[in-house]
């Protein structure tokens, strides 16, 4: 008799390089505590802004310990691959992800993700999961948004990307930026169908109304 053991099967999350990095270290942290295998890509302009917005310096030499450092917890189950590595797991159909995430997701990778350019391994694992029908959620952080780039998200969407736009919302009770960074990587996770308790959901009435202010 053969006994299989169980096989990996990670969410590919890959971080490029617009404003919202906190985002990035948040998804992660949370898939980590839930449970989940992780992918990660952090591409050359993504290192900049975590260095921008955090002061972390992400290396190759020493991905590990400076993602930790980042994220803010040990990140041992996470396999990393270079935004360069053709040849990495992703960029192949035959290597089981459960989908992908881009976050934060500069205009540029959607552009090169709408049109196939494949031009580094975040825009080609994307691509792969796409003609995979896996999951792809691309969080877009950019304002205002051009004509031609909502045209790609449109394509994007028609293929079956979920576009959300990284825009927190205050009904939750948010008493600060780290709660308001928690309500979209909340509502993320949802889409990835993986339990969190980042929010407190609406329920028809907001956080701390008793019935009586509700019927004043």
């Amino acid at each position: 008799m053969i006994v299989r053991r169980g096989r990996r099967c990670p969410w590919v999350v890959a971080v490029t390089g617009a404003s919202g990095t906190p985002y990035a270290a948040r998804l992660l942290r949370a898939l980590l505590d839930a449970g989940e295998d992780v992918d990660l890509m952090i591409s050359k302009a993504a290192r900049l802004t975590i260095l921008d917005e955090t002061g972390v310096r992400v290396r190759d030499g020493r991905w590990r310990q400076d993602v930790a450092d980042w994220v803010g917890r040990d990140v041992d189950p996470v396999v990393y691959w270079s935004p360069t590595d053709f040849a990495a797991g992703p960029s192949s159909g035959s290597y089981r992800t459960r989908g992908m995430v881009v976050a934060p997701a500069t205009t540029a990778a959607i552009s090169g993700i709408a049109v196939g350019a494949s031009k580094d391994l975040i825009q080609r694992a994307a691509d792969v999961t796409l003609k995979e029908r896996r999951p792809l959620v691309l969080l877009v952080r950019e304002t205002p948004l051009r004509a031609v780039t909502l045209e790609q998200m449109a394509t994007l969407a028609r293929e079956g990307a979920t576009i959300m736009p990284a825009s927190p919302a205050f009904y939750a009770g948010a008493k600060s930026i780290d709660d308001l960074v928690d309500f979209v990587v909340g509502r993320l996770l949802d889409q990835l169908d993986v339990e969190h308790e980042l929010f407190e959901r609406w329920n028809g009435s907001p956080p701390g109304v008793t019935e009586e202010a509700e019927a004043d």
